[in-house]
């Protein structure tokens, strides 16, 4: 079996809390923000447990992605990678993928601990603190072995998660050449201010051989402000800033989409820097928003949805947008995603 959309990054059990303001100012935390645990971030997760009530969803920036765009695609269009261990954590992503639709190759690793991801809820916001665990013992080999190699061979789009480069640069590296060699589909996502901050170096390694890169403002800005841009908070002038890198496989343009929440979302393309197409975003009412947890891995699904699809550009911003749309609204954050029979989209996403 082959797969058009490979997906590959860190995944993560979620332990989702809400009212979490006590919890930010013991844990110095920010309310819209996400970063690695440190030392003294470890307590947090046995203290969500006992003293809160959690809801666990299956989680993982890619993992949410990969997800979302399997929902807006033919069965067995996307397939997923990344390390876990041989806990119940794993086998609850499993049985989280095997509901939504999206087929995994994890390599497990005995012994070790599935990631996990505190998410703090204050009002529509979330602070994600991961634990890595697991996930940051990936091998490389793994995209060699017997079962994977093939998947990648016949792949035709890949995305990757910028929290992936915090310990897997080498395989992204590996991975974009092959797939710039041979005219496929790269795809990358900043994932949270943290990564241009102190992964630049990293970024920079990959970016050349990237033809889709995502991003929200915050991540826009600080990308501009650690590379030196004149003006970091004007994005349209970054997203053309980081469309006109260099670029190894000019058979193609880079396309550079920054959301912005409830504001516009701004894409330019390289093959037209000077000509940035901006979409309105239709907002949902502040009473409507449950919470954004998720939505901007959501949007990225949709889009590479509509993406893998054939769809034009502008499809697949609007099939971004109505799924980022549909988990902020949804009482179930990413649970929504479980069934395409339970949503009036449904003839309006799924291709």
């Amino acid at each position: 079996m082959t797969y058009q959309l490979f997906c590959i990054g860190n995944p993560l059990l979620d332990m989702q809390v809400t009212k979490g303001e006590a919890l930010l100012a013991k844990y110095e935390l920010k309310a819209n923000d996400a970063i690695l645990a440190e030392e003294k971030h470890d307590p947090i997760y046995a203290e969500l447990v006992k003293e809160h009530q959690v809801t666990y969803v299956a989680g993982g920036a890619s993992q949410n992605a990969a997800r979302g765009a399997a929902y807006v695609l033919p069965p067995n269009s996307v397939v997923y990678t990344g390390c876990v261990g041989d806990d119940d954590l794993a086998e609850q992503l499993k049985a989280a993928n095997k509901r939504e639709g999206l087929d995994q190759v994890y390599l497990v690793k005995p012994g070790e601990k599935t990631g996990a991801c505190a998410v703090v809820i204050t009002g529509h916001h979330r602070s994600l603190v991961t634990t890595l665990r697991a996930a940051e013992k990936w091998e490389k080999s793994h995209l060699e072995s017997e079962l994977v190699a093939p998947l990648v061979d016949g792949a035709k789009v890949f995305y990757v998660e910028g929290f992936f480069l915090t310990h897997g640069t080498e395989t992204i590296s590996y991975l974009s050449q092959k797939a710039s060699a041979a005219s496929k589909v790269f795809a990358i996502n900043f994932s949270a201010p943290f990564i241009p901050q102190f992964f630049g170096a990293q970024l920079q390694q990959v970016i050349p051989y990237m033809d889709i890169v995502i991003g929200n403002e915050a991540e826009a800005e600080t990308w501009a402000v650690a590379t030196g841009q004149p003006e970091p908070k004007n994005m349209t002038a970054v997203a053309k800033a980081i469309a006109m890198l260099p670029k190894s496989n000019k058979s193609r343009p880079r396309i550079v989409v920054i959301t912005q929440g409830a504001e516009s979302t701004i894409l330019v393309s390289s093959a037209e820097p000077d000509a940035p197409k901006v979409f309105p975003v239709h907002a949902l009412a502040e009473s409507d928003i449950v919470d954004t947890n998720g939505a901007g891995d959501a949007f990225a699904g949709g889009f590479l949805g509509a993406y893998v699809a054939g769809k034009n550009i502008e499809e697949c911003v609007e099939t971004g947008h109505k799924m980022g749309s549909m988990l902020a609204h949804s009482t179930n954050g990413r649970r929504s995603l479980s069934s395409r029979h339970d949503l009036d989209m449904e003839n309006d996403l799924y291709y």
